[in-house]
């Protein structure tokens, strides 16, 4: 006999242990929920029909949802962005530009990973193109291999949190309540604030390692340097105008309210065609390229697809047994209030991070914190939001979603699965020691925690460009009603032309 309050740890639990068998978290969620189900109903706590909200959800939440759309989109847009050319044109041009300061290299590789994380929203091709272009003229110049590495790893993490992130999208789509909900406009706008403060640290810790540290960082050598003058700046224009032109199409449409986030991701993909096509002299097998790009999506696609249906399954059998409200009253109580809750769920997603991927994290845990962030973040922000409880809501949402797509950059970063450093390695030089790629990372996975604690402690730099409604006039302060309508305004019409008189309910003193 097992009790209803040990149904929602021991689902957990179990979850756990399909994962160490070593099932696929899609098919590893889809096992503990039906096999919870079996004991759910064995032991009565609810019944077959219930079960029918199972495929329901799937083709209603899953299958029919618009906003998911944009999955596909965006991931074509970032395979044929990551070979048109386009990365190594920006990171020479930059070179060059920031090549007579020391650390310019970083500096190039900082902003350029920026404005890439802009256009494809994909760590995998940001990183692998960057490594592969930059890695052996750092190597050449005499650069520190801790540096060189992990400044490559994160500034390929930032297109995590950089517009139009998938993840943004994802989580939007999660951080759903009968509060209130994010939508991926404001997500995106959210995400802003820290997208640039964070290029802003990384670019100042490599200022100061330049100072403390100069032979680690060192200036280019002034044969490298063949470009001056407008022919300098203006092969730097040729990778940043295209770049500025596709970033409008996908983010200027969504923020202007000309596009919803689906139909600015096919705008930026038949963008991204047609820089390819443009770029095809630099291009060796353009139709290969395509091919390539749409078997990238598909697999990308379908991975996230079945996530998605197994992380369903998962979800409706533990509201089933009361899944939710154990979580809520387990995070409510925690001590410190909203405070503690944060820190808590920062401190539990950063060691998921070590484990699942970024979307396994956010389809299974971000439904279920979900309520309970509205719940606890609404009142910091009430006053910020001008009073009104349905904005104080939703910003609380974009803020705790924008908080947690900061901490997941991390899952990247950090051993033993950081794909970002997977990814280096796999095209980094033998030279290069394994061990320099690790210990490399994890000044820059400090500095990524020290953006989790800033949010956290700030959350105007994420709700400033949120829109703030006007403020909710209290009814029971003043009631204008005219007088014939307040003796009977059930069944008398009112004479649109006749004069309207006002009174107060309290008297004025």
């Amino acid at each position: 006999m097992i009790s209803l309050e040990w149904m929602p740890p021991l689902m957990f639990g179990g979850l756990v242990i399909f994962m160490l068998i070593g099932f696929p978290v899609a098919f590893s969620l889809m096992a503990a929920g039906l096999f919870f189900s079996l004991i759910a109903m064995s032991e009565g706590f609810f019944g077959m029909a219930f079960l029918q909200a199972i495929p329901q959800r799937i083709f209603g939440s899953v299958l029919a949802n618009d906003l998911l759309l944009a999955i596909p989109f965006f991931t074509f847009m970032g395979a044929i962005l990551e070979r048109c050319g386009l990365a190594e044109e920006m990171l020479d041009s930059m070179g060059q530009l920031f090549g007579r300061v020391r650390g310019g290299l970083g500096y190039s590789v900082i902003i350029v990973g920026f404005i890439l994380g802009a256009i494809t929203g994909t760590v995998a091709a940001q990183v692998i193109a960057m490594a592969m272009i930059s890695l052996p003229v750092m190597m050449r110049y005499g650069y520190n291999m801790r540096y060189a590495t992990g400044v490559l790893a994160a500034s390929g993490t930032i297109t995590q949190l950089v517009p139009p992130s998938l993840v943004l999208i994802v989580l939007a789509d999660q951080l759903k309540t009968q509060s209130g909900s994010a939508d991926v406009g404001s997500m995106y706008l959210g995400a802003w604030g820290p997208s640039l403060l964070q290029i802003a640290l990384f670019a100042l810790y490599t200022f100061f390692l330049a100072r403390i540290r100069p032979d680690d960082l060192p200036p280019a050598p002034e044969g490298e340097l063949t470009l001056k003058g407008w022919s300098l700046w203006k092969k730097c224009l040729m990778g940043i105008i295209p770049s500025a032109v596709l970033i409008f199409l996908v983010l200027g449409t969504i923020m202007t309210g000309i596009a919803t986030p689906t139909e600015s991701g096919a705008m930026g993909a038949m963008g991204a065609l047609l820089l390819a096509w443009i770029r095809r002299a630099n291009i060796p097998n353009l139709k290969g390229l395509i091919q390539e790009a749409y078997q990238n999506t598909m697999r990308i696609t379908a991975m996230v697809v079945f996530i998605l249906i197994g992380s369903t399954c998962f979800s409706v059998v533990f509201q089933g047994v009361d899944g939710g409200r154990w979580v809520e009253e387990l995070f409510s109580s925690l001590p410190g209030g909203w405070i503690g809750f944060l820190i808590v769920v920062n401190l539990f997603v950063f060691f998921l991070a070590f484990f699942l991927d970024f979307f396994e994290i956010a389809f299974i845990v971000v439904p279920l914190l979900a309520p309970v962030a509205v719940k606890l973040l609404s009142p910091v922000l009430l006053d910020s939001m001008n009073g009104n409880p349905q904005a104080a809501a939703s910003a609380a949402l974009v803020w705790f979603g924008v908080m947690l797509c900061v901490n997941m950059q991390t899952s990247f970063m950090h051993p033993p699965f950081g794909f970002a450093l997977f990814y280096l390695r796999g095209v980094a030089p033998k030279e290069v020691k394994s061990s320099d790629i690790y210990w490399g990372a994890l000044p820059w996975v400090g500095l990524q925690l020290m953006m989790v604690v800033v949010v956290m402690a700030f959350p105007a730099l994420v709700t400033t460009l949120l829109d703030k409604p006007a403020a909710i006039v209290q009814s029971q302060d003043f009631n204008f009603t005219g007088e014939e309508n307040k003796s009977d305004n059930s069944t008398s019409k009112v004479d649109e032309d006749a004069p309207v008189s006002f009174q107060l309910d309290k008297s004025v003193k």
